[in-house]
């Protein structure tokens, strides 16, 4: 099915893309290597935003950038990440979309960093936690010693007190991904929705604990969906 239009969020390691066609909108998550070349040659971009600098080989139409004042998320700082702001305007729609009045939240996104951005019961900004994610963590760890490697994210082990080194590595980390968020919600008692790429492996640990998340994949980019047809294309396209 040919696409007619396309969303694209440049992240800090992966390439997110919203690609609509005649039966609704369908997401993929790129490596940078695989995205590039696409980008180059693809004629249905409509928008596009980006976390951080674009690869000096990649030229985008600054007309279709959508940047942190596109996205009505009252009170955010200007420092905010657009990833962020993206995946609380997701949230906040789902909310209205499921009948949830009650907008007091927390929204974690598990990417390269695990971001956590409080909102109020107004729909404001109220603050965050910011840290490093999963394989962030495990390449500081193999930089930053003499002994340890990163091993990858894979497989967890299920033990929680693995003997090897690379078990060892990867359930830890996991675990202070899982503790951040129980803490955080704990502290609050707000819903805690949750996205991004280490999601599927955080999801069994704060059942486990009792911590019930809700768990939307592509929250971020269907705020971004829903940020263009407002401000680009118009609420009704």
């Amino acid at each position: 099915m040919k696409t007619t239009r396309t969303c694209l969020l440049i992240g800090n390691t992966r390439w997110h893309f919203a690609e609509q066609n005649a039966h609704g909108w369908r997401f993929s998550h790129l490596l940078p290597s695989e995205a590039n070349s696409w980008a180059l040659r693809n004629d249905s971009l409509v928008a596009w935003a980006s976390v951080g600098r674009l690869p000096d080989s990649l030229f985008l139409d600054p007309h279709l950038r959508l940047d942190l004042q596109d996205v009505p998320f009252n009170a955010a700082p200007s420092w905010l990440g657009i990833d962020r702001a993206f995946g609380v305007w997701g949230a906040l729609l789902r909310s209205v979309r499921d009948g949830i009045a009650e907008q007091e939240m927390l929204v974690a996104d598990a990417g390269t960093v695990l971001s956590i951005t409080r909102v109020n019961s107004r729909g404001e900004f109220a603050g965050g936690q910011l840290v490093p994610g999963l394989r962030l963590q495990l390449s500081a760890m193999g930089n930053g010693t003499e002994n340890l490697h990163d091993p990858g994210i894979e497989p967890i082990p299920l033990d929680l007190f693995p003997s090897g080194t690379a078990e060892a590595m990867r359930r830890g980390c996991l675990q202070s991904l899982i503790g951040t968020l129980i803490e955080a919600q704990r502290e609050v008692d707000l819903p805690l929705w949750l996205c991004g790429g280490d999601a599927p492996a955080l999801l069994e640990g704060l059942s486990e604990r009792g911590v019930k998340a809700i768990h939307c994949p592509n929250l971020v980019l269907e705020g971004m969906v829903d940020i263009y047809a407002r401000i680009k294309r118009g609420p009704d396209q």
